[in-house]
């Protein structure tokens, strides 16, 4: 494969983009001949497209790329592009350039918004692929064209094949219709669009996978779907992370002590997938792409719920047979200035969620800016946590339900692929072991995400110490104040305590006299 992307010029969209960046720099470790990079980017908050990919290569992700080629970024070269402008806004001698040069072409861009609104998610999710498969129908040189897409483009299916099924709606008549509508009455339309799917973002990913497929005669095309995309396992390093989306905040709202409760099913499958083992597939599928010239567009379900599975229960604390390895590895390693101690509960009842929602969530964030309003400060907890409700009920979806899908194009792949290659771009899942990944993960978002220094997590554990501490304190006088105002007030509250009490007695003596006669 190495042999293979040497003296190529690849196109990637999306490369500032948390996938897009694993992908520029394994292509540049791993395939240290590929001739050139060229990085289709836009202008962002104050920055130029230039100065965007020069911060991006300062990264601590590019430090293994940095050490055995300090002039990597020679091969790098943006190309100004807006995914939301006719053309893609690429000027007409960029354009010629990358017709007359592009070997590959990685579509990693997209929006990954849940809620985004159906015009925009279409825009950059369906409209934005069809004018790059424009662009890469004129490239002269072209030998393959790999689409991002996500497992759960499908959603609505509980089993899902490596097929492209039929679009909900066909894209075209959808584009043309929505075109002349304002932004009311298109809000107002697309719960009854996207039906049986839950949010925009899998609505247009399904559609964008129709659009591929069309162009499946003219262009060597393949489909990667990846699931829940998380930290890398092992490449460039364990652990690397760098945004708050999907699980990374789900961890750190934990890890914090703000999240405490979360509407999950335990035994569901939290079908995570590390990012290294997306990218090495996606190479791995230009690859055999570009040199077998499959007949039709492949797609690979890049997942590991039917494969190794992870639970949402072991997201929480401990319940049955699943162990809490989030929670527990916070508090080996915790985040610096936690709100409180780590401890989620992760329950599929929708009252016992609204109860601990209150109980642990708004009434502790009420008291808090009730502190801060009294010293002087902005409140600012209660708005934390409504976001986070925001967050979690997004997932809601994917975190209460099962899905299976099939990976024999994944089998085959990984069977034509020489065992070099198999160690060097390596995206076989049953190697991993969850505990450890997880442990990493957790120590990725606390380094990479939040920047903390890993030498500050004796004074981390002391302020969770100090933290129990104060809960401690809290339960006493709740308890003594119960008392004294309740208990120690009423003969008949005083009668039902002690009867408590004694029956508690009675069931511990009956526990030791049964346990020294079993002995």
């Amino acid at each position: 494969m190495a042999e293979y992307y040497a003296g190529k010029s690849v196109l990637i969209t999306g490369a500032t983009g948390f996938m897009g960046k694993v992908l520029v720099e394994k292509l540049l470790r791993s395939c240290p001949e590929v001739k050139a990079l060229y990085l289709l980017v836009r202008p962002k908050a104050g920055q130029s497209m230039q100065q965007r990919v020069s911060e991006m290569m300062t990264c601590k992700l590019f430090d293994r790329v940095r050490e055995d080629d300090p002039d990597f970024h020679r091969k790098i070269i943006p190309i100004s592009s807006e995914l939301t402008q006719p053309g893609l806004a690429i000027s007409p001698q960029d354009g010629e350039k990358l017709a007359s040069c592009i070997n590959i072409v990685f579509h990693c861009a997209a929006t990954i918004r849940f809620d985004e609104p159906l015009k925009h998610a279409l825009q950059l999710n369906v409209i934005a692929t069809q004018q790059l498969l424009s662009l890469a129908k004129q490239m002269h040189h072209l030998e393959a064209f790999i689409h991002i897409s996500t497992a759960y483009a499908n959603c609505n299916r509980k089993h899902i094949d490596e097929v492209i099924y039929p679009p909900p709606v066909e894209p075209r008549k959808l584009i043309e219709s929505l075109e002349w509508m304002d932004d009311g009455i298109v809000r107002d339309i697309t719960p009854r669009l996207i039906g049986d799917r839950p949010n925009t973002y899998t609505y247009t990913k399904a559609l964008a996978e129709f659009v591929v497929q069309q162009e499946q005669d003219q262009l060597n095309i393949a489909i990667i779907r990846p699931s829940i995309v998380g930290a890398s396992w092992q490449e460039p390093f364990p652990g690397w992370i760098d945004n708050f989306n999907g699980p990374s905040g789900v961890f750190i709202a934990a890890g914090k002590g703000i999240l405490r409760t979360m509407r999950a099913n335990n035994d569901a499958v939290a079908d995570l997938i590390p990012v290294d083992v997306v990218i090495n597939l996606t190479l791995a599928a230009g690859w055999y792409t570009a040199v077998h010239r499959p007949k039709s567009a492949l797609v690979y379900n890049c997942t590991t719920g039917g494969i190794n599975p992870f639970h949402w229960g072991e997201i929480g604390t401990y319940t049955g047979i699943y162990q809490h390895h989030v929670i527990s590895s916070f508090k080996r390693n915790p985040l610096e200035q936690a709100f409180r101690r780590p401890n989620a509960n992760i329950t599929s009842n929708y009252l016992i969620n609204q109860y601990w929602i209150l109980v642990s969530h708004k009434f502790p964030a009420f008291i808090y800016d009730l502190f801060l309003r009294l010293s002087g400060q902005k409140p600012q907890m209660m708005r934390i946590f409504n976001r986070l409700h925001k967050a979690i009920g997004l997932l809601e979806y994917f975190s209460s339900q099962d899905w299976e899908w099939n990976s024999e194009n994944l089998n085959m792949l990984m069977s034509q692929m020489t065992p070099e290659d198999r160690k060097t771009f390596n995206f076989d899942v049953r190697q991993l072991n969850w505990p450890e990944y997880i442990e990493n993960y957790c120590i990725g978002t606390k380094k990479y995400v939040l920047n903390e220094d890993m030498s500050d997590i004796p004074a981390a554990r002391q302020h969770l110490r100090k933290l129990r501490n104060i809960r401690y304190t809290f339960n006493t006088v709740l308890v003594v104040f119960i008392w004294r105002v309740f208990i120690a007030r009423s003969q008949m509250a005083r009668n039902i305590w002690y009867f408590v009490v004694s029956l508690c007695f009675k069931f511990l003596s009956y526990f030791r006299a049964s346990s020294t006669l079993t002995n």
